[in-house]
């Protein structure tokens, strides 16, 4: 008897990845970290510049075409669609990099300004400079002499 894992598809693999997101923000690692590392597409790394925030993901195989980048308030959403890999005449025996559609949400520390954020997409590595609101920038008080 051969066992064989399930594979989520469809809108269970989306309500999953959702679900991995939210447990991930609170710190736990979201539902298949424990067994595989994290499975969270795309993998990232957010920093912060002083005044702005810089965020690094790593989407290879997707195309600057595939991709759509949204910012509001403090979230930045990363969407795109990672293409099938073609197989001509073979047969895959296995196949665990993802394909398809994905969607990942990211809260970043603080408001971001929508209007300057730059974005460079290079040997697989997407590159997001977004600079920080002004209201979340801090502000120096002149104390005056009374």
């Amino acid at each position: 008897m051969t066992l064989e894992r399930y594979r989520f598809s469809g809108p269970l693999q989306q309500f999953r990845n959702e679900l991995d997101r939210l447990v991930g923000e609170f710190g736990f690692g979201g539902l298949r970290s424990a067994r595989t590392g994290s499975d969270l597409f795309p993998a990232v790394n957010v920093w912060d510049e002083g005044e702005r925030y810089c965020v690094e993901a790593e989407v290879p195989g997707v195309t600057k075409e595939d991709l759509e980048i949204y910012a509001l308030g403090n979230e930045l959403t990363i969407k795109g669609t990672r293409p099938q890999p073609a197989s001509e005449n073979g047969v895959f025996h296995r196949q665990e990099r993802g394909t398809g559609e994905f969607a990942r949400v990211i809260a970043l520390p603080g408001e971001v300004d929508p209007d300057h954020i730059d974005a460079l997409l290079q040997e697989g590595v997407l590159t997001l400079r977004l600079a920080k609101a002004a209201a979340a920038l801090p502000k120096k008080i002149q104390v005056k002499a009374g």
